[in-house]
């Protein structure tokens, strides 16, 4: 179970951003798609990765202004993952550097989806427990 590829647990069309965009849409977005990171993406590659913590940090600035770019607030050292790289592989990563969202980039950095620590969960989750009782809904 977690010998098994990324890519056959990651979000292949996640939400994504560029880095243009300006802190009040992303924030927007983040919001009405209940999301807390969003991949920043630029033809295609990787650029970074803006959080809802990178939004509040920047948005406590005194110098805030309206025309302020996730460009000025996102974080472009951002860990990555392959996608034939293991699903565990995968949850070491979230244990070990404590954060939920891993870019799955080839090897030119084109985005290639999305491994959250709850695609992690819900996949071991559901190989135990192929008939939920609860939450059915949310497992699918």
């Amino acid at each position: 179970m977690l010998n098994e590829e990324v890519r056959n647990i990651m979000t292949k069309d996640p939400v994504v951003a560029s880095p243009n965009h300006t802190i009040k849409e992303v924030t927007e977005l983040m919001t009405s798609k209940t999301l807390q990171q969003i991949p920043v993406v630029e033809n295609g590659k990787l650029m970074g990765l803006i959080t809802s913590y990178d939004l509040w940090k920047h948005l406590g600035r005194d110098d805030v202004s309206d025309t302020d770019t996730i460009n000025d607030a996102m974080t472009s050292q951002v860990l990555v993952i392959r996608p034939k790289d293991k699903v565990g592989t995968a949850a070491e990563l979230f244990i070990d550097r404590r954060f939920k969202t891993l870019p799955v980039v080839n090897l030119d950095n084109e985005l290639k989806g999305v491994v959250t620590a709850f695609d992690v969960i819900k996949h071991v989750f559901k190989k135990e427990y192929p008939n939920p009782i609860l939450y059915k809904e949310e497992l699918k």
